[in-house]
């Protein structure tokens, strides 16, 4: 039987004192008795011989220090899971909140996890498709890989995560694949949007939702991510599913462990983050990945807002030490009526050379990859001196590429959020596209592929592998 403490000393803001506390244990959780019969959640944060520090699950209202009982329940925060949760809809906590019944768990999960042994990790290989051109064809995600996308207010970052969520998939296996979704701090449109969506595109089927609300406790907001990523463990490593988490939006939950450290007294570190925010960020992203001798798999997507557009900011900063490369949203493609607006040249998959070629997408992905970068690179300098010097200044060559930057971001960027690509369609717009130029120019292609696909009619050739 638990022991009851009435030694509340002080309440100060989310967080309260107790005196004379034995037998607990970081990240335990507590329930506190209010005088009026109700009752309130907190989780210890921190111990310093027999005082104990917890965080209020909610505001300190109606605790009165004198007449309040806690009780420790000799346990952290858990899940219960069962994979009767794909197709349900669960609060920052695990608590369902679409009206179906609770759910009847199978075993019940701490939510810390436990680390992945390096020596345990497979190397990631497998491409996953997301339907999306400037990701599969340009910086492609790979199974068990963790690619962020760094984003900005204002822009379609929600969007892109549904439709990443809705078009996933791993080609040539016929193991069952599973979405977690994990949204913090958001607004309840926000909300609506993601469930509707999810719903109205049947994606909800094979997903777990997981919604944390801009009025919820932030302890509830640092809850949620770890919510979902003990969810897609169970998923992948009991039930052997290829699981991909989509996290949005992790500075949202950055702010919530800043105001936790902020109330805490701790030291801050860089723009008042605590020091820690690094191994916070890690404790996360290193969940993901592969283990030798299991089928199953977590690929993750972390979505970040960058505060003021600025990259060197600590949140993307030290996401972009952690993970491997990053998709970054562009403001001004946004501007230009781009969807979804990828900014290609400054985006990054580092595993996308272990996920393309021969048996995996086709075997001229890789040239044709570096030859699109290649001359968007040059068409943008082409366009900038244009801007500068007038199109007179151009070379022939010159108005090709500037022509080419062009149709470039409207035919393949630009593809809207509901057209679902598949990996042959956007090779097959990437060779139309550099058909504009003469063959002598593709340099980056072996003859043999040029050979095969310079020549074709559009599309064509979009079977062979």
């Amino acid at each position: 039987m638990q022991k009851e403490y009435k030694t509340i000393t002080e309440i100060a803001g989310p967080l309260m004192m107790l005196n004379k506390v034995t037998d607990v244990s970081m990240g335990e959780l507590g329930e506190i008795m209010l005088s009026d019969g109700s009752r309130k959640m907190c989780k210890v944060m921190e111990i310093d011989g027999d005082v104990a520090v917890v965080q209020l699950f909610g505001s300190s209202a109606g605790i009165n220090p004198q007449e309040s009982t806690v009780k420790f329940l000799g346990h952290g925060t858990e899940l219960a899971v069962s994979e009767d949760m794909l197709g349900r809809v669960f609060d920052g906590l695990g608590r369902p909140i679409d009206g179906g019944p609770e759910l009847l768990a199978e075993e019940r999960l701490d939510v810390n996890g436990l680390p992945m042994n390096p020596a345990a990790r497979e190397y990631p290989s497998e491409f996953i498709q997301t339907g999306v051109s400037a990701i599969d064809g340009l910086n492609t995600l790979v199974r068990g890989q963790k690619l962020p996308i760094f984003s900005a207010s204002g822009l379609p970052h929600s969007e892109l995560a549904v439709q990443i969520a809705r078009q996933a998939k791993v080609l040539g296996d016929d193991s069952r694949f599973a979405v977690v979704f994990a949204a913090m701090g958001i607004t309840f449109e926000e909300a609506n949007f993601f469930i509707d969506d999810f719903r109205r595109t049947g994606a909800l089927s094979r997903s777990v939702l997981f919604i944390n609300l801009a009025n919820d406790p932030s302890v509830e907001r640092i809850s949620t991510p770890r919510m979902a990523l003990t969810a897609a463990e169970y998923l992948a490593f009991e039930q052997h599913m290829h699981v991909l988490v989509i996290m949005t939006d992790i500075t949202y939950y950055c702010e919530a462990l800043r105001e936790i450290s902020a109330a805490r007294k701790e030291v801050p570190g860089r723009r008042g983050y605590p020091g820690y925010l690094y191994t916070d960020l890690a404790t996360l992203y290193e969940r993901a990945g592969k283990k030798r001798g299991l089928d199953g798999s977590i690929t993750l997507i972390p979505i970040l807002t960058m505060p003021e557009d600025d990259k060197t900011h600590p949140i993307p900063d030290l996401t972009g030490y952690i993970t491997e490369g990053q998709i970054i949203l562009s403001r001004e493609l946004h501007r230009k009526g781009i969807t979804p607006p990828i900014d290609v040249l400054p985006s990054l998959s580092r595993l996308k050379d272990k996920g393309i070629g021969q048996g995996k997408t086709r075997a001229d992905h890789a040239n044709t990859m570096n030859q699109l970068f290649s001359a968007y690179s040059r068409g943008k300098e082409c366009k900038e001196l244009a801007t500068v010097l007038g199109d007179s200044a151009l070379s022939e060559m010159d108005l090709k590429y500037a022509e080419f930057a062009d149709r470039f971001e409207q035919e393949y960027v630009s593809q809207g959020f509901s057209n679902n690509r598949s990996i042959e369609e956007t090779l097959a717009i990437g060779w139309k596209l550099l058909r504009i130029f003469p063959r002598s120019e593709l340099k980056r292609i072996k003859d043999v592929h040029l050979d095969k696909y310079y020549n074709e009619d559009e599309g064509a050739g979009a079977g062979d592998n």
